[in-house]
């Protein structure tokens, strides 16, 4: 399923040992949030630096407190950019997507554009990171800039079906019902279970003229993840069309 991903691949910080220290404040965010905070915070007062912010951070993240998280993977990055850290363009990613996900786009903005200035990605990395700023730029209404980005990571990440399904849903919404069509196939052939995925697929056959293909794929995402906001949005889209909701 394609989930946001706040907890992506992150650089263990170097020397060994602030390396081991950082490991097992990480793993302690993961078991006792509460208890990494606090520790984190000793470590940063104590001179912890990137290392110390970027636990605090974590541990933020897995109590799903956001904001709080945006700003201690901001203050690591910006730590990391002051000591030329090779670390900060991925800081500033997560910085991003912490913002993204307290629902504050513009702030997310200017994090995937300091990652973007930093120049430390290639490859995947660099289409990933194209595609998270897509995502903030969708949010800001920005589709020219979102439509750029995403062009630019459908060239560095094909497989990846999150980048064909916001491919698709921003055609859709500019008009482009052909690109649509094709672009949410490409996201339907990698990722056929997805809720998201279908919800999607429902959105653009409707617009098509073709009710029965909508209900098709909105009765797959009801069925793959009832409880879902996909799965919800489609049972509700179902139920405005007339059509009953298959168990």
């Amino acid at each position: 399923m394609i989930a946001l991903a706040l907890l992506a691949a992150y650089p263990a910080p170097a020397p060994s040992v602030d390396r081991q220290r950082f490991e097992a404040c990480a793993a302690l965010a993961e078991t006792d949030s509460a208890r990494a905070i606090e520790q984190a915070g000793t470590w940063r007062i104590n001179g912890g630096g990137v290392a110390a912010r970027h636990c605090e951070a974590l541990a933020f993240v897995a109590q799903k407190r956001w904001l709080p998280a945006a700003t201690a993977f901001e203050a690591a990055a910006r730590e990391a950019d002051n000591k030329a850290d090779g670390r900060s363009g991925n800081l500033w990613i997560q910085a991003g997507n912490a913002a993204l996900a307290a629902g504050d786009p513009a702030r997310a903005r200017i994090a995937f554009d300091a990652a973007m200035v930093r120049g430390q990605a290639a490859g995947v990395d660099l289409g990933e990171n194209y595609l998270d700023r897509s995502r903030a730029r969708f949010a800001l209404g920005d589709k020219k800039g979102a439509r750029d980005d995403i062009d630019a990571a459908l060239k560095l990440v094909p497989a990846d079906p999150l980048a064909w399904l916001l491919s698709a849903t921003l055609a859709r919404q500019s008009g482009d019902l052909a690109r649509a069509t094709t672009d949410i196939s490409e996201a339907q052939t990698r990722s056929p279970d997805d809720a998201q995925v279908a919800l999607e697929a429902g959105n653009v056959a409707i617009l098509s003229g073709s009710d029965a293909a909508a209900r098709v794929a909105w009765e797959a995402a009801v069925k793959n993840a009832p409880n879902s906001a996909a799965g919800k949005a489609a049972a509700d889209a179902l139920a405005k069309l007339g059509a009953p909701i298959k168990p």
